[in-house]
């Protein structure tokens, strides 16, 4: 076999492979004579064919045969005598191919990159730390009492925390427009979930009074036929109502599976949860600080076959409500960017694996799976589903692997722990300075 490579890009690759024609030729007589000894033949008894016959009636076909075999057999020694990494699935074009002559072809792929990673300990890493305190089991319960509102009704008129019940219809000058009415639709003021011109002129109406507001729709407005316009709305109170929060009881601690302990073993449930729930976010927010900065102190050539397949899994996993037709129209620009990132990091992660030589923690496995099936009604069925699917499992090791490299980098680089309440690690999008 001769094999030549010329690079075409930084990270594709040309390789011409030529298979001489003897070795295609001893594979193709030896199948044949194998076929001869079974195959069946008008005129002669089994395995009394001649191989002449043979060969001249499949011999075109078992040709094929080896070929398509060869070319996925030699692509991957030719790969391996020059010390290649394909990324993906080569492009290959036969340039000849003459049944008794040589093979050859031309195979253009792209490779793995050579990574050199940036020193670890340079790196500069942010995590943050937080306590669940008592207050935060306060507002937790109140949240809880919120979400189990009853609302009874008043003879009075609205104030900011009642709700409601109107029928109203929109106009653009005198013309009502498409989606601009509705019966019995329930407002709670000040929560903002109406345009705030809308909600505002509510305060104050009381139960039966018909009115109409003037509204200015937000220049930024999500329907665009609507944005930055005036518009106005009849509307006709139906009811208002003021809230009345439960009593902290029996009846309300049973209904959260608390079946003896009162209010206090409320309160401890609820912070074991808290707490729970705070490690994990804790955990995910360090994982993203190492990958930030693993990803901006390497710069990490991608190769595009495997950023494409990142794009059709993304795609997939967005579109999974979708029709297929509808998920394939989806472009690819709206996830190149991300799968840059991911194919990047899982490169760089990789390259940590080997060159650190980071082994999978087969016990930490164990803890994540019986974890994940925690969560179901019947976790044996789930972690025997896990044992014997070498795909999934497959999944749960990576993950394990992934957060063996965080935990690894975090012991080696220079971490700053930045101290945060429960709130601002859970609710980051409301405490934008929030690390």
């Amino acid at each position: 076999m001769h094999v030549s490579v010329e690079s075409a890009g930084s990270l594709e690759r040309k390789m011409t492979v030529q298979l001489p024609a003897e070795r295609i030729g001893e594979e193709v007589e030896k199948r044949l004579r194998a076929l001869g000894r079974r195959v069946k033949v008008h005129g002669f008894r089994p395995g009394k064919v001649p191989f002449k016959v043979v060969k001249q009636r499949f011999g075109g076909e078992v040709y094929q045969e080896v070929v398509g075999e060869l070319l996925q057999s030699s692509f991957r020694e030719a790969a391996m005598q020059e010390k290649l990494q394909p990324a993906g699935s080569p492009q290959i074009e036969l340039t000849s191919g003459e049944m008794g002559g040589v093979l050859e072809y031309v195979a253009t792929f792209e490779i793995y990159p050579e990574l050199s990673l940036a020193p670890v300990d340079g790196l500069q890493i942010t995590c943050p730390t937080a306590e669940v305190q008592e207050s935060d089991v306060d507002a937790m319960i109140e949240t809880l009492r919120k979400q189990r509102t009853d609302w009874l009704a008043i003879d009075r008129p609205a104030a900011e925390g009642d709700r409601v019940v109107i029928d109203f219809k929109g106009f653009l000058g005198d013309e009502p427009f498409e989606g601009g009415e509705a019966k019995d639709h329930a407002v709670v003021l000040g929560q903002g979930r109406m345009i705030a011109d809308f909600e505002r002129q509510l305060v104050g109406a009381s139960v039966g009074e018909e009115k109409s507001l003037d509204v200015g729709f937000p220049e930024d407005y999500h329907a665009k036929d609507l944005a930055g316009k005036a518009a106005r709305f009849d509307i006709v109170v139906k009811s208002v109502s003021e809230p009345r929060l439960p009593e902290i009881d029996e009846a309300f601690v049973s209904a959260f599976g608390v079946a003896s302990g009162g209010e206090e073993a409320l309160r401890k449930e609820v912070r074991a949860n808290m707490e729970r729930e705070l490690q994990q976010a804790i955990k995910e927010r360090a994982k993203t600080r190492v990958m930030d900065a693993l990803h901006a102190a390497n710069e990490v050539p991608v190769p595009g076959v495997l950023v494409q397949a990142e794009i059709r899994r993304m795609r997939d996993q967005v579109g999974e409500a979708m029709s297929s037709e509808a998920r394939q129209g989806l472009p690819d620009n709206l996830f190149e960017e991300q799968a840059r990132r991911r194919v990047a990091l899982g490169l760089l992660i990789g390259e940590l694996v080997r060159s650190h030589e980071i082994s999978l923690d087969v016990g930490r496995v164990d803890v994540t799976l019986e974890g994940l099936a925690a969560g179901y009604e019947e976790p044996e069925q789930v972690v025997r589903y896990y044992r014997s699917n070498r795909e999934a499992m497959a999944g749960i090791e990576a993950l394990v692997l992934e957060d063996q490299v965080v935990d690894w980098v975090i012991e080696h680089a220079s971490v700053e722990q930045v101290a945060m309440t429960f709130d601002q690690v859970m609710h980051p999008e409301k405490n934008q300075e929030a690390i």
